[in-house]
């Protein structure tokens, strides 16, 4: 079943592509007219591929993973971070610092000096500092809140990034090329699908058109995020009994040494009878 229908794309103006003089050639597959010297991206391919880009990303949070969002174009960060936050995935919709994912452990010392400060704020450190150290203490904790604070809780590296502009975020792209981790992306008709791997050939201008797609994405992340929890909870259910017997075999109750002069006991008995016979 489809998530999102050839007219919800067409409402949202998804096929509008670039200016014909603006297009980049490997994008033709997904052209499927021109029109007063605009392109129109087919939406036919547009909803397959939001699809097979939905199936994919459901996957992956499913299996626990993140999915780090990339948009600091105007007309896609509010959408971006507004649909990223609901399904508690990471996102950056400020500016893409050089080395987000290939110097990752730099980028998260910096997200770690932000609790640093926080935590001199509550344990009386900053009445022991002048106004002006607390004043720049205090912008440079904005400063990384502004550019950072959205992947705070990102310990480890993506398992997949998701996209708007490849041109605009190219050096994302690069970096997750570099690493080997999937990118999912709306490509418009002036930039290059080439190394995408999960193209949706889309208008990437528009808000409307964002907000639709990204809609599809994030629907199937809820969907991969609440299979896992009902499967963590068949799996708990059926591990209890096995957990409750392994406890009950554990906290058993030793026999007193009555007890075992009274089996001992037993067994010479049935010996001594069994002799007999």
């Amino acid at each position: 079943m489809s998530r999102t229908n050839f007219e919800e794309l067409l409402e949202a103006g998804c096929h509008f592509g670039h200016l014909k003089r603006k297009w980049n050639p490997a994008m033709a597959p997904y052209i499927f007219m021109e029109r007063n010297d605009i392109h129109i991206i087919d939406l036919h391919k547009t909803v397959v591929k939001i699809d097979e880009a939905a199936a994919a990303l459901k996957q992956i949070a499913k299996s626990g993973r993140k999915i780090l969002f990339v948009a600091t174009k105007k007309q896609a960060k509010d959408v971006v971070a507004d649909k990223a936050t609901a399904v508690g995935m990471p996102y950056i919709t400020e500016r893409w610092a050089g080395g987000m994912l290939t110097n990752f452990p730099t980028i998260r010392k910096a997200v770690k000096k932000m609790t640093t400060i926080d935590k001199m704020a509550t344990d009386g450190t900053f009445d022991n500092i002048s106004k002006r150290e607390k004043l720049q203490i205090t912008r440079q904790r904005e400063k990384l809140e502004k550019n950072l604070g959205s992947i705070a809780d990102l310990t480890r590296l993506p398992s997949a990034l998701f996209i708007v502009d490849v041109m605009k975020e190219h050096i994302a792209v690069l970096e997750a090329q570099r690493l080997g981790i999937p990118v999912f992306a709306i490509v418009d008709t002036n930039s290059n699908p080439n190394g995408i791997d999960f193209v949706i050939p889309a208008n990437d201008d528009a808000t409307k058109s964002v907000d639709v797609i990204l809609g599809a994405m994030v629907a199937a992340i809820q969907e991969g995020l609440e299979e896992r929890k009902v499967e963590k909870v068949d799996t708990e259910a059926a591990e209890a009994p096995v957990a409750k017997e392994k406890k009950s075999r554990v906290t058993k109750r030793p026999r007193t040494q009555k007890e075992d002069e009274e089996a001992l006991n037993a067994n010479v008995a049935i010996k001594f009878i069994k002799e007999e016979e």
